[in-house]
Protein backbone atom coordinates (compact mmCIF):
# COMPACT_ATOMS: atom_id res chain seq x y z
CA UNK A 1 0.00 0.00 0.00
CA UNK A 2 1.35 3.43 -1.13
CA UNK A 3 2.15 5.52 2.33
CA UNK A 4 2.15 9.36 2.31
CA UNK A 5 5.17 10.44 3.86
CA UNK A 6 5.86 13.74 5.80
CA UNK A 7 7.81 16.49 4.12
CA UNK A 8 10.88 17.15 5.69
CA UNK A 9 12.88 19.76 3.18
CA UNK A 10 12.52 23.32 4.58
CA UNK A 11 11.86 24.59 0.84
CA UNK A 12 8.93 21.85 0.68
CA UNK A 13 7.36 22.16 4.17
CA UNK A 14 7.35 26.50 2.73
CA UNK A 15 5.73 25.52 0.03
CA UNK A 16 3.05 23.38 1.89
CA UNK A 17 2.21 26.65 3.74
CA UNK A 18 1.35 29.11 1.33
CA UNK A 19 -0.71 26.10 -0.73
CA UNK A 20 -2.52 25.95 2.83
CA UNK A 21 -3.48 29.44 3.25
CA UNK A 22 -5.82 30.28 0.25
CA UNK A 23 -7.35 27.16 1.08
CA UNK A 24 -8.26 27.84 4.91
CA UNK A 25 -9.15 31.61 3.14
CA UNK A 26 -11.88 30.22 1.15
CA UNK A 27 -13.12 27.44 3.73
CA UNK A 28 -13.69 31.41 6.13
CA UNK A 29 -15.55 32.85 3.40
CA UNK A 30 -17.70 29.67 2.72
CA UNK A 31 -18.42 29.66 6.80
CA UNK A 32 -19.17 33.81 6.86
CA UNK A 33 -21.43 33.19 3.68
CA UNK A 34 -23.72 30.15 5.34
CA UNK A 35 -23.48 32.26 8.26
CA UNK A 36 -25.21 35.18 6.49
CA UNK A 37 -27.73 33.17 4.93
CA UNK A 38 -28.33 31.69 7.89
CA UNK A 39 -28.89 35.11 9.94
CA UNK A 40 -31.02 36.44 6.35
CA UNK A 41 -33.34 33.30 6.82
CA UNK A 42 -33.39 33.89 10.51
CA UNK A 43 -34.57 37.41 10.29
CA UNK A 44 -37.17 36.68 7.38
CA UNK A 45 -39.15 34.25 9.60
CA UNK A 46 -38.37 36.59 12.83
CA UNK A 47 -41.70 35.75 14.88
CA UNK A 48 -43.00 33.38 12.23
CA UNK A 49 -40.57 30.16 13.68
CA UNK A 50 -41.51 27.16 11.96
CA UNK A 51 -43.50 28.64 9.70
CA UNK A 52 -46.08 29.63 12.08
CA UNK A 53 -47.96 32.89 11.79
CA UNK A 54 -49.81 35.23 13.78
CA UNK A 55 -53.58 35.28 13.24
CA UNK A 56 -56.51 37.58 14.98
CA UNK A 57 -59.99 38.51 14.33
CA UNK A 58 -61.79 41.86 14.19
CA UNK A 59 -62.18 44.23 17.34
CA UNK A 60 -65.91 45.44 17.76
CA UNK A 61 -65.53 48.56 19.89
CA UNK A 62 -67.10 52.41 19.75
CA UNK A 63 -64.71 54.89 18.94
CA UNK A 64 -64.25 58.15 18.34
CA UNK A 65 -62.11 59.22 14.98
CA UNK A 66 -60.78 62.41 14.32
CA UNK A 67 -60.53 63.87 10.31
CA UNK A 68 -58.76 66.59 9.37
CA UNK A 69 -59.61 69.59 6.41
CA UNK A 70 -57.83 72.08 4.55
CA UNK A 71 -59.86 74.74 5.63
CA UNK A 72 -60.04 78.55 3.98
CA UNK A 73 -60.72 81.52 6.95
CA UNK A 74 -63.16 84.19 5.73
CA UNK A 75 -64.46 86.96 7.93
CA UNK A 76 -68.23 87.40 8.61
CA UNK A 77 -68.82 90.58 7.10
CA UNK A 78 -65.81 91.18 4.13
CA UNK A 79 -67.20 93.61 1.60
CA UNK A 80 -65.75 95.88 -1.02
CA UNK A 81 -65.78 99.80 -0.55
CA UNK A 82 -66.23 101.85 -3.98
CA UNK A 83 -66.64 104.66 -4.88
CA UNK A 84 -70.03 105.89 -5.92
CA UNK A 85 -69.83 109.41 -8.32
CA UNK A 86 -67.08 109.99 -9.95
CA UNK A 87 -64.18 113.10 -9.12
CA UNK A 88 -61.22 113.69 -7.81
CA UNK A 89 -60.29 111.64 -4.43
CA UNK A 90 -60.08 114.72 -2.19
CA UNK A 91 -58.84 113.18 1.28
CA UNK A 92 -58.31 109.85 2.49
CA UNK A 93 -59.17 110.14 6.26
CA UNK A 94 -58.12 106.19 7.03
CA UNK A 95 -55.11 104.08 7.15
CA UNK A 96 -54.21 100.15 5.54
CA UNK A 97 -55.25 97.93 8.87
CA UNK A 98 -56.84 100.64 10.59
CA UNK A 99 -59.77 99.91 13.28
CA UNK A 100 -62.77 102.12 12.20
CA UNK A 101 -65.77 102.24 13.37
CA UNK A 102 -69.70 102.01 12.17
CA UNK A 103 -70.35 105.47 10.27
CA UNK A 104 -66.77 106.83 10.22
CA UNK A 105 -65.48 109.35 6.90
CA UNK A 106 -62.99 107.22 4.98
CA UNK A 107 -63.05 108.74 2.11
CA UNK A 108 -64.19 111.83 0.06
CA UNK A 109 -64.42 112.24 -3.30
CA UNK A 110 -64.58 116.30 -4.23
CA UNK A 111 -67.66 117.72 -3.60
CA UNK A 112 -67.86 121.46 -5.36
CA UNK A 113 -69.61 120.07 -8.37
CA UNK A 114 -72.43 118.01 -6.75
CA UNK A 115 -72.90 121.18 -3.80
CA UNK A 116 -73.31 123.52 -6.57
CA UNK A 117 -76.16 120.86 -7.74
CA UNK A 118 -77.80 121.53 -4.23
CA UNK A 119 -77.70 124.54 -4.50
CA UNK A 120 -79.29 125.12 -7.98
CA UNK A 121 -81.76 122.41 -6.66
CA UNK A 122 -82.78 124.62 -3.49
CA UNK A 123 -83.80 127.56 -5.43
CA UNK A 124 -85.81 125.73 -7.80
CA UNK A 125 -87.94 124.03 -4.95
CA UNK A 126 -88.12 127.27 -3.45
CA UNK A 127 -89.31 129.11 -6.56
CA UNK A 128 -91.81 126.32 -7.28
CA UNK A 129 -93.02 126.43 -3.70
CA UNK A 130 -93.36 130.49 -4.11
CA UNK A 131 -95.29 129.89 -7.50
CA UNK A 132 -97.70 127.12 -5.93
CA UNK A 133 -98.23 129.55 -2.82
CA UNK A 134 -99.68 132.13 -5.28
CA UNK A 135 -101.28 130.00 -7.48
CA UNK A 136 -103.58 128.29 -4.49
CA UNK A 137 -104.28 132.14 -3.78
CA UNK A 138 -105.85 132.89 -6.82
CA UNK A 139 -107.32 129.64 -7.16
CA UNK A 140 -108.89 130.16 -3.59
CA UNK A 141 -110.37 133.54 -5.05
CA UNK A 142 -111.57 131.48 -8.46
CA UNK A 143 -109.20 133.45 -10.61
CA UNK A 144 -107.36 130.44 -11.63
CA UNK A 145 -109.16 127.43 -12.62
CA UNK A 146 -108.10 124.08 -10.61
CA UNK A 147 -106.11 122.53 -13.29
CA UNK A 148 -103.41 125.38 -12.85
CA UNK A 149 -103.02 124.89 -9.33
CA UNK A 150 -102.67 121.42 -9.87
CA UNK A 151 -100.20 121.78 -12.45
CA UNK A 152 -98.58 124.42 -9.75
CA UNK A 153 -98.42 121.84 -6.69
CA UNK A 154 -96.87 118.93 -9.47
CA UNK A 155 -94.00 121.46 -10.32
CA UNK A 156 -93.45 122.23 -6.38
CA UNK A 157 -93.04 117.98 -5.86
CA UNK A 158 -90.83 117.72 -8.94
CA UNK A 159 -88.49 120.49 -7.72
CA UNK A 160 -88.30 119.01 -4.04
CA UNK A 161 -87.68 115.14 -5.61
CA UNK A 162 -84.68 117.12 -7.28
CA UNK A 163 -83.32 118.73 -4.70
CA UNK A 164 -83.57 115.41 -2.52
CA UNK A 165 -81.51 113.52 -5.59
CA UNK A 166 -79.04 116.28 -5.25
CA UNK A 167 -78.07 115.81 -1.66
CA UNK A 168 -78.05 112.15 -2.32
CA UNK A 169 -75.45 112.86 -5.00
CA UNK A 170 -73.31 115.01 -2.57
CA UNK A 171 -73.86 112.22 0.14
CA UNK A 172 -72.45 109.86 -2.17
CA UNK A 173 -69.18 111.98 -2.23
CA UNK A 174 -68.63 110.53 1.81
CA UNK A 175 -67.93 107.21 1.78
CA UNK A 176 -67.96 106.54 5.53
CA UNK A 177 -67.72 102.62 6.85
CA UNK A 178 -70.91 100.36 7.10
CA UNK A 179 -69.98 98.63 10.18
CA UNK A 180 -67.04 98.47 12.74
CA UNK A 181 -63.81 96.62 10.75
CA UNK A 182 -60.40 96.50 10.02
CA UNK A 183 -58.97 98.12 6.69
CA UNK A 184 -57.64 96.42 4.10
CA UNK A 185 -55.07 97.59 1.08
CA UNK A 186 -55.97 101.02 -0.38
CA UNK A 187 -56.27 100.93 -3.77
CA UNK A 188 -56.33 104.20 -4.47
CA UNK A 189 -54.28 107.45 -3.58
CA UNK A 190 -55.55 111.05 -2.77
CA UNK A 191 -55.42 113.20 -5.53
CA UNK A 192 -56.86 110.12 -8.26
CA UNK A 193 -59.56 110.65 -10.44
CA UNK A 194 -61.94 107.90 -9.46
CA UNK A 195 -65.10 106.38 -11.65
CA UNK A 196 -68.34 105.06 -10.32
CA UNK A 197 -67.77 101.81 -9.19
CA UNK A 198 -63.89 101.93 -8.66
CA UNK A 199 -62.69 99.53 -5.74
CA UNK A 200 -61.59 102.24 -3.05
CA UNK A 201 -60.44 99.46 -0.06
CA UNK A 202 -62.12 96.17 1.84
CA UNK A 203 -63.35 96.36 5.12
CA UNK A 204 -63.70 93.09 7.52
CA UNK A 205 -65.45 92.18 10.46
CA UNK A 206 -63.23 89.97 12.37
CA UNK A 207 -65.47 89.59 15.47
CA UNK A 208 -66.26 85.94 14.03
CA UNK A 209 -64.88 84.24 11.49
CA UNK A 210 -66.62 81.79 9.10
CA UNK A 211 -64.08 78.80 8.29
CA UNK A 212 -65.26 76.52 4.97
CA UNK A 213 -63.89 73.16 4.71
CA UNK A 214 -65.03 70.18 2.23
CA UNK A 215 -66.19 66.63 3.67
CA UNK A 216 -66.58 63.64 2.03
CA UNK A 217 -70.16 62.02 1.18
CA UNK A 218 -69.25 58.98 3.65
CA UNK A 219 -68.08 61.38 6.69
CA UNK A 220 -71.65 64.01 5.55
CA UNK A 221 -73.69 61.21 6.44
CA UNK A 222 -72.14 60.32 9.49
CA UNK A 223 -72.52 64.04 10.79
CA UNK A 224 -76.22 64.47 10.16
CA UNK A 225 -76.51 61.30 11.76
CA UNK A 226 -74.77 62.53 15.54
CA UNK A 227 -76.53 66.13 14.75
CA UNK A 228 -79.93 64.66 14.33
CA UNK A 229 -79.05 62.09 17.40
CA UNK A 230 -79.04 65.81 19.21
CA UNK A 231 -74.79 65.43 19.75
CA UNK A 232 -74.02 68.53 17.77
CA UNK A 233 -70.30 69.00 16.27
CA UNK A 234 -67.74 71.15 18.04
CA UNK A 235 -64.48 71.51 15.85
CA UNK A 236 -61.05 73.06 16.42
CA UNK A 237 -58.78 75.11 14.59
CA UNK A 238 -55.38 73.80 13.71
CA UNK A 239 -53.40 77.60 12.89
CA UNK A 240 -50.88 77.55 10.00
CA UNK A 241 -47.96 77.20 12.51
CA UNK A 242 -49.54 74.18 14.23
CA UNK A 243 -50.96 75.60 16.74
CA UNK A 244 -54.67 74.91 18.06
CA UNK A 245 -56.77 78.51 18.28
CA UNK A 246 -58.21 78.85 21.36
CA UNK A 247 -61.80 79.16 20.71
CA UNK A 248 -63.90 76.41 19.82
CA UNK A 249 -65.95 76.38 16.58
CA UNK A 250 -69.55 75.08 15.93
CA UNK A 251 -70.80 73.91 12.04
CA UNK A 252 -73.32 76.03 11.31
CA UNK A 253 -74.17 75.77 7.93
CA UNK A 254 -73.56 73.50 4.93
CA UNK A 255 -74.06 73.73 1.17
CA UNK A 256 -77.35 72.49 -0.69
CA UNK A 257 -75.68 70.63 -3.15
CA UNK A 258 -72.45 68.19 -3.88
CA UNK A 259 -69.51 68.99 -5.73
CA UNK A 260 -69.85 66.07 -8.49
CA UNK A 261 -66.60 66.06 -9.63
CA UNK A 262 -65.03 65.72 -5.75
CA UNK A 263 -67.34 63.85 -4.32
CA UNK A 264 -67.44 66.64 -1.28
CA UNK A 265 -69.70 68.96 0.56
CA UNK A 266 -68.88 72.50 1.67
CA UNK A 267 -69.61 72.80 5.48
CA UNK A 268 -69.09 76.25 6.87
CA UNK A 269 -67.64 76.46 10.77
CA UNK A 270 -68.58 79.58 12.98
CA UNK A 271 -65.89 80.73 15.38
CA UNK A 272 -65.64 83.48 17.80
CA UNK A 273 -62.53 86.21 17.33
CA UNK A 274 -62.26 87.84 20.39
CA UNK A 275 -58.45 88.79 20.19
CA UNK A 276 -59.03 89.55 16.03
CA UNK A 277 -55.87 86.96 16.04
CA UNK A 278 -57.94 85.32 12.80
CA UNK A 279 -58.25 87.43 9.89
CA UNK A 280 -59.49 86.94 6.56
CA UNK A 281 -58.03 84.98 3.97
CA UNK A 282 -55.77 82.51 6.54
CA UNK A 283 -55.59 79.12 5.50
CA UNK A 284 -55.57 76.26 8.90
CA UNK A 285 -56.77 72.52 9.14
CA UNK A 286 -60.17 71.74 10.92
CA UNK A 287 -60.15 68.81 13.64
CA UNK A 288 -63.53 67.17 13.47
CA UNK A 289 -64.85 64.36 15.56
CA UNK A 290 -67.16 61.55 14.97
CA UNK A 291 -68.16 59.17 17.88
CA UNK A 292 -68.15 55.45 16.04
CA UNK A 293 -70.60 52.91 17.83
CA UNK A 294 -70.09 48.98 17.05
CA UNK A 295 -67.20 49.19 14.54
CA UNK A 296 -65.06 46.74 13.36
CA UNK A 297 -61.48 47.36 13.56
CA UNK A 298 -58.30 45.57 11.87
CA UNK A 299 -54.51 46.98 11.75
CA UNK A 300 -53.27 48.60 9.02
CA UNK A 301 -50.39 46.09 8.29
CA UNK A 302 -52.50 42.93 7.82
CA UNK A 303 -54.09 44.34 4.57
CA UNK A 304 -52.61 44.99 1.17
CA UNK A 305 -53.90 45.98 -2.32
CA UNK A 306 -54.73 45.14 -5.45
CA UNK A 307 -55.24 47.20 -7.98
CA UNK A 308 -56.63 49.89 -5.35
CA UNK A 309 -58.16 47.68 -3.78
CA UNK A 310 -57.60 46.35 -0.11
CA UNK A 311 -57.66 42.64 0.94
CA UNK A 312 -56.79 40.42 3.57
CA UNK A 313 -56.38 36.85 4.01
CA UNK A 314 -59.12 35.10 5.68
CA UNK A 315 -58.13 31.93 7.50
CA UNK A 316 -61.04 28.97 6.63
CA UNK A 317 -62.01 26.15 8.51
CA UNK A 318 -59.49 24.15 7.13
CA UNK A 319 -56.18 26.93 7.73
CA UNK A 320 -56.64 27.68 4.22
CA UNK A 321 -56.01 31.43 3.11
CA UNK A 322 -58.86 33.22 1.12
CA UNK A 323 -57.71 36.66 0.02
CA UNK A 324 -60.67 38.96 0.81
CA UNK A 325 -62.07 42.49 -0.14
CA UNK A 326 -62.64 44.45 2.28
CA UNK A 327 -64.04 48.02 1.70
CA UNK A 328 -62.72 50.16 4.69
CA UNK A 329 -64.61 53.68 6.54
CA UNK A 330 -62.52 55.96 8.66
CA UNK A 331 -58.74 55.55 9.06
CA UNK A 332 -57.04 55.46 12.64
CA UNK A 333 -53.64 55.08 13.42
CA UNK A 334 -52.58 51.95 12.11
CA UNK A 335 -56.05 50.88 11.44
CA UNK A 336 -58.76 50.65 9.17
CA UNK A 337 -62.32 50.97 10.22
CA UNK A 338 -64.13 47.61 7.60
CA UNK A 339 -67.27 48.60 6.67
CA UNK A 340 -67.73 45.49 4.81
CA UNK A 341 -66.20 42.17 3.74
CA UNK A 342 -65.45 40.63 6.94
CA UNK A 343 -67.51 39.67 10.28
CA UNK A 344 -66.71 39.80 13.60
CA UNK A 345 -65.36 36.25 13.76
CA UNK A 346 -63.19 36.18 10.83
CA UNK A 347 -59.76 35.23 11.34
CA UNK A 348 -57.41 36.59 9.35
CA UNK A 349 -53.47 36.42 9.04
CA UNK A 350 -52.23 39.30 10.84
CA UNK A 351 -48.21 39.39 9.20
CA UNK A 352 -46.21 37.47 6.76
CA UNK A 353 -48.84 38.59 3.72
CA UNK A 354 -45.67 38.36 1.72
CA UNK A 355 -44.51 35.10 2.41
CA UNK A 356 -48.13 33.64 1.72
CA UNK A 357 -50.19 32.87 -1.66
CA UNK A 358 -53.76 32.58 -2.02
CA UNK A 359 -55.26 28.86 -1.16
CA UNK A 360 -52.31 28.21 0.66
CA UNK A 361 -52.71 26.19 3.91
CA UNK A 362 -51.15 27.66 7.18
CA UNK A 363 -49.89 26.99 10.47
CA UNK A 364 -51.37 29.92 12.61
CA UNK A 365 -51.20 30.96 16.47
CA UNK A 366 -53.96 33.50 17.10
CA UNK A 367 -53.41 36.47 18.97
CA UNK A 368 -56.36 38.11 20.95
CA UNK A 369 -57.44 41.73 18.56
CA UNK A 370 -57.46 43.91 22.15
CA UNK A 371 -53.65 43.16 22.89
CA UNK A 372 -52.70 44.00 19.19
CA UNK A 373 -55.15 47.44 19.15
CA UNK A 374 -53.65 48.14 22.38
CA UNK A 375 -50.09 47.93 21.33
CA UNK A 376 -51.25 50.18 17.75
CA UNK A 377 -52.96 53.12 20.69
CA UNK A 378 -55.97 53.01 19.83
CA UNK A 379 -58.54 55.75 21.30
CA UNK A 380 -61.66 53.97 21.82
CA UNK A 381 -64.13 54.01 24.63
Amino acid sequence: MHRSKAISHPALRALSARSTTPLIAGLSLAVLVLTSCSGHHDEDHEGHEHGRYPATTPLLKDTVVQHDYVCQIHSEQHIELRALEEGYLQAILVDEGQHVKEGQLMFRIQPVLYQAEVDKAKAEAEFAEIEYNNTKALADSNVVSPNELALAKARWTKAKAELSMANAHLGFTEVRAPFDGIMGRLHVRKGSMVDDGDLLTELSDNNAMWVYFNVPETEYIAYQKSALAGQGTKVKLVMANGEIFDQPGEITAIESDFNNTTGNIAFRATFPNPQRLLRHGQTGNIQMTSRLKDVLIIPQKATFEVLDHRYVYVIGADSVLHSTRIEVGPELQHLFVVTDGLKKDDRFLLEGLRKVKDKAKVDYTFVTPDSIVDHLGLYAE
